[in-house]
């Protein structure tokens, strides 16, 4: 394919997505660049809205179905109010890939005639917007993953019957629950970059600062959430997809470990690579609203419909014994330990990052936590791994889907061109040296027994998400933050802290912030970006490491 073909294709599906947006909830003037107008969130989107809009679209995901589920707001106002914003989101940051606010709204008809019927909602997400990453299948939309050749077909296949007639297994577990789908998500080609940007819809830009990335590879979702243009919505997660942005975003977000989750039927990248498997995971404004959606999902039992879904319901018992160690710690008595990985050996750490890190341990001793620092194995060995699984096959399904059309490679995605597939032994041999880091990891996170004098090893890890806050576009140079998390198929939740400030983020005089900080970054152009940190868990610890978060993100916003 020539490249007049490809960049006409791309552009005519771009055209495509902007004439999907009805015509009164289009932009009658043009937006400012961003060297004007760096902050779309807020008062600048709101002016758009009606008062009722704003009232819907600012609740969280927890208080619109507490609204929804009772019959007090109607789930066809709630889903336009979405629809109207979401919107106004893609027009304003490029975040949509799939429009479908008619059927969205027609779902909500349905749902609405159902409470008027029964006095009782479809089930606990009755009424709720939800947006999904442009990875889902829904019948009737299409599925480009931001690839130019995955146009018109299904995964690439021409001709293929299953095209807008299949939907993937969480599509229809979100369907059963009352959720209402109304539109999908942009993200970077191939999945493989913390960045978002294909030749689709261009660059995907910050909300909160549009000099800066929203991240990948589910920009699209950290975007539109932080917009308050979806109050909810799934992205995947292989080497930090859904943290990045949830984390650039300030929003919150889970990386929950293999199997708890259905990915049945869902498009990806190099499927069949085993060695790190993606999850996926909600973002969402609140962690209680990660809570309902994840809660939600594992009551749809998905282990009788994914075979890799492990038969693991929701597990109360342990969250009724975090909140036991959370309200003995608010009586004075706290027995709850945490460490903190200032960095990982290896990416040295920008400035608001560092301030963000030591405004959570400031919180954590206020509240009467022990904290230790977490020195763990090296994690040169877990990022060697990392890589060496992104490029096991040597980059050829990249290279297929890009020859599909002929466009070329983004340069922000991380995986090897041409470089040179694995053999199989030399796939055993990265298995077995991975099993033997996430047991040496084990003992480690085993051995703060010893430090921590509450009878137990530490009850999370507080650690960086990436090196910086939302970044520049093309300086985003390691995952090896977030990776780590995938390999060692840990439980992660991002939890928001602050915004890049350039009075605050300055050099110090002192050097004991340690060689670890990185002072040569353009403070000007990050003053404004969110910064996070993740909260991890052991593998499988999903229902703890999110009642955490919950204490710990209404602990740390104040302060």
């Amino acid at each position: 394919m020539t490249t007049e073909n490809w960049l006409s294709r791309g552009e005519a599906k771009c055209q495509s997505i902007y004439n999907a947006i009805p015509e009164k909830w289009r932009l009658k003037d043009p937006v400012p660049p961003a060297a004007e107008l760096r902050d779309v969130t807020g008062p600048y989107i709101q002016q758009f809205l009606s008062a009722r809009e704003i009232e819907i679209t600012e609740s969280d995901a927890f208080e619109i179905t507490s609204q929804t589920t009772t019959g007090r707001w109607s789930a066809v106002e709630v889903t336009e109010a979405f629809c109207h914003r979401a919107a106004l989101a893609h027009q304003l940051v490029s975040c949509l890939h799939e429009i479908f606010f008619d059927a969205a709204i027609e779902s909500a008809r349905e749902l609405d005639a159902y409470f008027a019927k029964h006095q009782s909602p479809v089930g606990p997400l009755h009424g709720l917007p939800v947006s999904l990453k442009d990875q889902f299948h829904v019948k009737g939309v299409e599925t480009t993953m931001g690839y130019v050749g995955w146009i018109g077909t299904f995964e690439g296949h021409r001709d293929d019957p299953r095209r807008g007639t299949v939907e993937s297994e969480l599509v229809r577990e979100l369907r059963n629950l009352g959720a209402v789908l109304y539109c999908k998500t942009s993200v970077p080609a191939t999945l493989m970059s913390g960045e978002t940007v294909n030749h689709i819809i261009g660059y995907t830009t910050n909300p909160k600062n549009r000099l800066l990335s929203c991240g990948g590879s589910s920009g699209g979702e950290g975007a539109l959430i932080a917009l308050r243009g979806s109050p909810a919505g799934f992205g995947t997660d292989i080497g930090g997809s859904v943290r990045i942005p949830a984390g650039f975003n300030g929003l919150y977000g889970i990386r929950p470990s293999a199997g708890r989750i259905p990915y049945q039927g869902a498009a990806n990248s190099f499927d069949g690579q085993n060695t790190i498997l993606s999850v996926i995971g909600p973002l969402a404004t609140t962690a209680r609203s990660l809570t309902l959606l994840f809660k939600s999902v594992l009551t749809q039992e998905p282990w009788y419909h994914d075979p890799l879904v492990l038969e693991m319901p929701w597990r109360d018992a342990i969250v009724d014994e975090t909140r036991d160690l959370i309200k003995k710690a608010q009586a004075g008595s706290s027995t709850l330990a945490f460490a903190i990985m200032h960095w990982n050996g290896m990416d040295r750490i920008h400035p608001p990052v560092a301030r963000g890190l030591r405004i959570v341990e400031q919180t954590l001793k206020r509240l009467g936590h022990k904290v230790i620092t977490w020195d763990p194995p090296s994690h040169a060995t877990v990022h060697e791994l990392a890589g060496k699984t992104f490029d096991m096959d040597g980059g050829a399904d990249m290279r297929h889907h890009f020859g599909l059309s002929g466009e070329p490679k983004p340069p922000q995605v991380i995986v090897e061109e041409n470089g040179t597939a694995l053999t199989i032994s030399a796939i055993a041999a990265l298995n077995i040296a991975k099993r033997e880091y996430q047991k040496r990891y084990m003992d480690y996170w085993n051995s703060t027994v010893e430090l921590t004098g509450t009878g137990r090893p530490v009850d999370g890890v507080i650690s960086p998400i990436a090196p910086h806050a939302a970044v520049i576009p093309h300086e985003y140079h390691s995952v090896g933050y977030s990776s780590f998390v995938n390999v060692l198929d840990y439980t992660s939740v991002v939890i928001p802290v602050t915004l890049a400030d350039q009075a605050v983020d300055t050099r110090q005089p002192e050097t004991s912030l340690g060689p670890h900080i990185e002072w040569d970054y353009d403070a000007d152009t990050y003053d404004g970006a969110p910064v996070a940190v993740q909260l991890l868990g052991r593998r499988l610890q999903e229902e703890k490491i999110l009642t955490l978060a919950e204490y710990l993100g209404s602990e740390i916003g104040p302060s």
